[in-house]
């Protein structure tokens, strides 16, 4: 697997989200013969090689939040020039909430070769453990930390059918399932997944309500909460509703055009009504975002 053969490629590598032992052989494999190895976090990284008993022979580079925009011409380049680039997170499945996205877009709009090894997914391992409905399920991240903001989120995610899967840090898990109680019912079915994979892995299920007063002693480890869709009747919102919404993914790296496309298909909605909204409150003065 190495740049030798001269095609170069990024290959996103899904780690352990806990347990070493849950590293694939093609993981293995990979961490050993990689050109460079972009990782979150380096020392997690030999970490994690030390545990598998292997020695990356690559060029070891950080690739994080405050540095991914920098850094990555760099490895698009070293993908151009041959290279195998290997890009692992901390943990789990690299450009879901973790760094990644920007390097796969990278490389896409190059025209290069971005391929995948799978890997543990605690997003997917909390909702099959969850004991909640599976076929249909969005992954909405990490509830925002202010108050107000996670209340409007909330509010627009109340009727949604969907299982929905939020990421938490621990400190605020009692009061994000407290506003979700407030928001979506304090008798939605939901549960609380903690250190998955993990020696003192954890699943409580049950409502919101009993969860947000089970939430109100420590609570510690990495935590995943799954939450039941609503079955009630469900709204369509006015595409205006929807401007907002497209203008916060644009913002976070998306065409305008993409973003209008994933929004209006999240709710329902005429894709071309959105976009002459959008389109409209543009020329009406708002701030200009990129197509």
């Amino acid at each position: 697997m190495s740049g030798d053969s001269g095609t170069g490629r990024l290959v996103l590598a899904g780690t352990p989200i806990g347990n070493a032992g849950d590293a694939t052989r093609r993981l293995v494999d990979l961490l050993e013969t990689a050109d460079v190895i972009a990782a979150e976090d380096t020392r997690r990284l030999h970490r994690l090689a030390g545990a598998l008993e292997i020695t990356p022979r690559g060029r070891i580079l950080s690739y994080h939040e405050h540095n991914e925009t920098e850094r990555t011409p760099e490895l698009v380049d070293a993908v151009r020039q041959g290279s195998v680039v290997a890009l692992v997170t901390d943990a789990g499945m690299p450009s879901v909430s973790d760094p990644g996205y920007r390097l796969v877009r990278g490389c896409v709009d190059a025209g290069l070769p971005v391929t995948v090894v799978p890997g543990p997914s605690a997003v997917l391992t909390a909702l099959a453990v969850s004991g909640l409905p599976s076929d249909r399920f969005a992954f909405e991240g990490f509830a925002p930390r202010k108050p107000g903001e996670r209340a409007r989120v909330f509010a627009d995610l109340a009727q949604d059918p969907r299982t929905l899967l939020f990421f938490e840090s621990p400190h605020r898990t009692g009061a994000t399932l407290a506003a979700m109680a407030e928001a979506f019912g304090a008798d939605r079915p939901a549960a609380v997944c903690r250190e998955l994979t993990k020696t003192y892995e954890e699943v409580v299920r049950g409502t919101l309500a009993e969860l947000a007063v089970w939430a109100q002693g420590e609570v510690r480890g990495e935590v995943c909460l799954v939450v039941a869709g609503s079955t009630g009747p469900q709204r369509v919102p006015e595409v205006g509703e929807l401007v907002e919404e497209v203008s916060e993914l644009v913002q976070s790296g998306y065409r305008m055009k993409d973003a209008v496309k994933v929004t209006a298909g999240r709710h329902g909605v005429s894709g071309r009504e959105l976009y002459d909204a959008v389109t409209l409150q543009r020329r009406a003065g708002a701030p200009t975002t990129p197509n």
